[in-house]
């Protein structure tokens, strides 16, 4: 399991995010608990960690990894986008560093059951959290083709999506990840040399739909200044770039209002022994900013009450 689900840009992470012994420190995207670890060895006995993921699968297995921290660590079953409730519910104070690494994890992408890989035959299924109803088997079989075309077009770029679609609603019913794989393997036009499998985007444009994580990457860019403290370091790891694209225009719009400072002018990205050892690394960007005011808007000093909360 280590050699398979090696954490990314871990050395950095933890750099950035400045551990103080006795801070409090949320891991909003828990995982496997590679980066969680990492910072739970830094902390000193009145240091705590909480950490956040929707998948139970996956917290169960990060929950055994961190069992010897003991109470220092605090796993939650929950999406990030929650972040706010469950400090608040819980009565944390606010938080010296926040991370959101928001890549799928690795176990995820290696069970075929679970269904985010086109590289093995599994259900179409992509759902994070496995307790919610909707799977990528009810859109590729149920969706209109234009709902379908614009859907690969606007989560997967995707820019043969209408062929694609078109395709998929000819070859109904899709029946599991390597039928559909190779139908939009068929549908999509040859560009010279293939760098990715030709199902790539259509699968993260499915897998973004179906766990709404633009929906939820906008939730969580909007709570996460309101449960930090001034001087909070927060750190965000991203892999694609709509999810990029999303965290720099929430840090630059934060910067413009005076409640952040953006601590990374460039994107932080894997060294290329980090790939090599790493490859799934290869498309991660790191973007850092520290709190440095209260600001509900552009100009105005936030209210705040008495545990640090927004009023």
């Amino acid at each position: 399991m280590d050699a398979q689900h090696t954490p990314v840009l871990v050395e950095e992470t933890v750099d950035w995010l400045a551990i103080k012994p006795d801070g409090f420190y949320v891991d909003a995207t828990l995982g496997l608990g590679g980066h969680a670890v990492e910072i739970a060895r830094r902390l000193g006995t009145g240091g705590r960690l909480l950490g956040l993921d929707r998948d139970a699968s996956v917290l169960e297995i990060a929950r055994e990894r961190l069992r010897e921290f003991g109470d220092k660590v605090t796993l939650v079953h929950v999406a990030f986008s929650q972040i706010g409730d469950v400090l608040n519910a819980r009565e944390f104070p606010l938080a010296d560093g926040v991370l959101a690494d928001l890549g799928v994890s690795s176990m995820q992408l290696d069970l075929p059951e679970r269904g985010f890989s086109f590289r093995a035959r599994g259900p179409l299924d992509m759902r994070m959290d496995r307790e919610t109803a909707e799977t990528a088997e009810d859109i590729v079989n149920s969706a209109g083709e234009k709902q379908l075309a614009d859907l690969l077009y606007q989560y997967g770029e995707e820019r043969d999506s209408r062929r694609i679609a078109r395709t998929i609603l000819r070859a109904r019913p899709i029946r599991d990840t390597e039928h559909l794989a190779t139908v939009v393997a068929g549908a999509r036009k040859q560009r010279g040399r293939q760098r990715l499998h030709p199902a790539t985007k259509t699968f993260l444009a499915l897998r973004i739909a179906v766990n709404r994580e633009m929906e939820e990457l906008g939730q969580f860019l909007s709570r996460v200044p309101a449960t930090l403290r001034i001087g909070g370091r927060w750190v965000m790891l991203s892999y694609h770039s709509l999810e990029d694209r999303q965290v720099k225009q929430c840090f630059q719009q934060l910067a413009r209002e005076g409640s952040l400072k953006i601590l990374t002018k460039k994107v932080i990205q894997p060294s290329e022994a980090e790939i090599s050892s790493n490859p799934r690394s290869r498309s991660a960007k790191m973007r850092v900013a520290e709190k440095i005011q209260n600001v509900t808007s552009v100009g105005r000093p936030a209210i705040l009450n008495e545990k640090g909360w927004h009023q």
